[in-house]
């Protein structure tokens, strides 16, 4: 497994390489002057713009040739460096930090309880289906995969916060609260976290169902009942352990939300995310922090399908790693 983990990591580094250059080709012919926003604002005479012009050019290498800025951006990348935010003026590394500490959590925190709840849930439709449980979540499912997002989050907001007022609307909570930060960091996470785990039950239960009832048609299936064992084993230890192939694409898959975010539900509840800093610097021309980040993402996917590979093997002892 080691060797095939090599080969792995080393056929992505060319997949990396062209995908680097198609992004710093698009982040160099996207229009906007980056040298204007990385210049001190204020009034300036037009001596004091081309001085500070001519300042930031040179500091950020924008007058050498774009394959010597490309080299220079790789190199700084490797090393951790994300660039400068003409937004905030600072470096970009420092502005995502917190705000993907906190899709990082939230997120995780919405996998985990949805795949808790969709797993068993799909299981029992498949075993049951066609009764009263199978029928409602499966009308349950085709509802929550046919309302977007955005809806689900209003309702939320709505029941939980305008009504029974339990939770706040949106935001985030205060640093300055000391013991009780932890608490109020639970209070303002709770409704964007209900609407990502209620966005995702849909999905995932139908798509563990679906798998466990083509697992359940199979052969070996019907030998296992022949022979007497007990209905559980034939369920868990036989039917479930091959339905786990399809889980584990939806489950690599999801690695990339983890990170990536959730753009809408963030941007309703003005949750401190990194989804919300990726449309304010789309809005602000923050080329760098967008570069930064689609590239992150890039990197990741290739990641999510080499564990999505070896899930496989894992799961499946027929599935060889070459």
């Amino acid at each position: 497994m080691l060797k095939y983990i090599g080969k792995r990591m080393v056929s992505m580094i060319p997949v990396v390489l062209i995908i680097s250059v198609m992004l710093f080709g698009m982040f160099k012919s996207m229009p906007g002057d980056p040298i204007r926003a990385l210049m001190p604002q204020g009034q300036l005479t037009p001596e004091q713009i081309q001085v500070e012009r001519q300042k930031v050019i040179e500091q950020y290498g924008f007058d050498k040739p774009l394959p010597v800025q490309y080299v220079k951006w790789m190199g700084e990348l490797v090393q951790g460096n994300l660039g400068m935010s003409t937004q905030y003026k600072r470096p970009a590394i420092d502005v995502i930090k917190e705000p993907m500490m906190n899709t990082i959590i939230l997120n995780i925190l919405s996998l985990i309880i949805a795949f808790m709840i969709s797993i068993p849930v799909g299981i029992k439709s498949a075993v049951k289906r066609g009764s009263t449980y199978d029928n409602f979540w499966q009308v349950f499912s085709l509802v929550g995969m046919s309302v977007p997002t955005f809806f689900i989050a209003m309702i939320t907001i709505y029941v939980f916060a305008i009504k029974l007022g339990l939770f706040p609307i949106g935001g985030m909570p205060s640093k300055n609260m000391g013991g009780i930060y932890a608490l109020n960091y639970l209070k303002f996470i709770t409704l964007p976290l209900l609407t990502l785990t209620l966005g995702s039950l849909a999905s995932v239960i139908r798509y563990v169902r679906n798998a466990m009832i083509e697992a359940l048609g199979q052969d070996y299936i019907r030998t296992a009942r022949s022979k007497g064992l007990s209905e559980k084993i034939v369920i868990y230890r036989h039917a479930f352990r091959n339905a786990l192939i399809p889980i584990v694409t939806l489950v690599a898959g999801s690695l990339v939300s983890v990170f990536g975010g959730s753009m809408i539900t963030e941007q309703i509840f003005a949750f401190n995310g990194i989804g919300t800093v990726m449309i304010n610097a789309i809005n602000n021309r923050d080329f760098m922090i967008v570069l930064a980040l689609n590239m992150f993402y890039s990197v990741l996917a290739l990641f999510a399908n080499l564990l999505m590979d070896l899930g496989y093997a894992l799961v499946d002892p027929r599935v060889k790693l070459d």
